[in-house]
């Protein structure tokens, strides 16, 4: 969930655009933490919040929802891609998006009152940066939340999904593909916000259900733009129906054909400057 882009999906990039991610992977790994996400969010000292790695809108949307009408929302991403599909879902709503680097906020120091980020900061290169700058624009008081994957053990159908696409490739896969869980250590982050200065501050792992209608409608959304099969699409296209269905399987008896319901854990963390 990439080089410079604070966008990828937490544990699958997506294969067929930005539409491919919102429709079968938004449900699947999104939407129940950008619920919680929203919880967490006093509105009333709100007046003004930036939205960094928004993707395609799903967290955007909760927040809208829960500020102030008055407050203003700022939607922001490195993917134009990704805001595009995201512009289309939410561009009725009171939203200012825009195209930024999360290493480099184009923002004044004490500017906003709530920076949120979810799942995007695994992708970013230089972390401690990235973090740096949104402490220096928030207000005094103001609040940074962050969400990242627990480890992939944690992570059920994901996890399903390597174990398979390993099995096909005949050994494991490039490290490069643990990118999307390399922020699930607690005290690595908590590390990181206090060198960027935050005092005050508050974690934990949360285990939410990821649910889909059937196993073979996960299966697919994985298969076909899960990044742990890209590879496998890349070079061996042929082998994509056989691993749908052994993937549908897979799911469908550890997790219930209809609907699937599988485990998944994030990390939360809330801290104030």
């Amino acid at each position: 969930m990439n080089d410079n882009s604070t966008n990828v999906p937490p544990l699958d990039c997506p294969g067929d655009g930005a539409f491919h991610y919102d429709h079968f992977l938004g449900p699947l790994f999104f939407e129940p933490y950008a619920i919680e996400v929203a919880k967490r969010v006093d509105p009333a000292p709100v007046s003004m919040a930036l939205e960094i790695a928004a993707g395609t809108g799903r967290v955007t949307r909760h927040l809208r929802q829960r500020i102030a009408a008055s407050a203003k929302l700022i939607a922001s991403d490195i993917s134009e891609e990704m805001l595009t599909e995201a512009k289309k879902n939410l561009g009725h709503l009171a939203i200012d998006w825009q195209t930024i680097d999360a290493q480099q906020l184009p923002f004044g120091d004490n500017s906003i009152d709530l920076v949120v980020c979810c799942f995007g900061y695994m992708f970013v290169p230089d972390k401690p940066k990235a973090f740096a700058e949104a402490y220096r624009v928030l207000k005094p008081g103001g609040m940074f939340l962050v969400t990242t994957w627990d480890s992939l053990e944690h992570n059920a159908a994901s996890y399903t999904s390597r174990l398979l696409a390993e099995k096909y490739l005949k050994g494991p896969l490039p490290e490069s593909y643990n990118q999307a869980v390399s922020m699930s250590d607690e005290a690595a982050i908590l590390a990181l916000l206090k060198k960027a200065g935050f005092a005050k501050t508050y974690i934990e792992k949360i285990a939410r259900p990821s649910v889909c209608a059937t196993a073979k409608e996960a299966a697919t959304g994985l298969v076909e733009g899960g990044h742990t099969f890209k590879e496998i699409r890349q070079h061996h296209p042929e082998w994509i129906d056989e691993i749908k269905t052994e993937l549908e399987k897979e799911l469908s008896e550890k997790f219930g054909a209809a609907p699937m319901v599988a485990p998944m854990s994030a990390v939360i963390c809330q801290a104030w400057k």
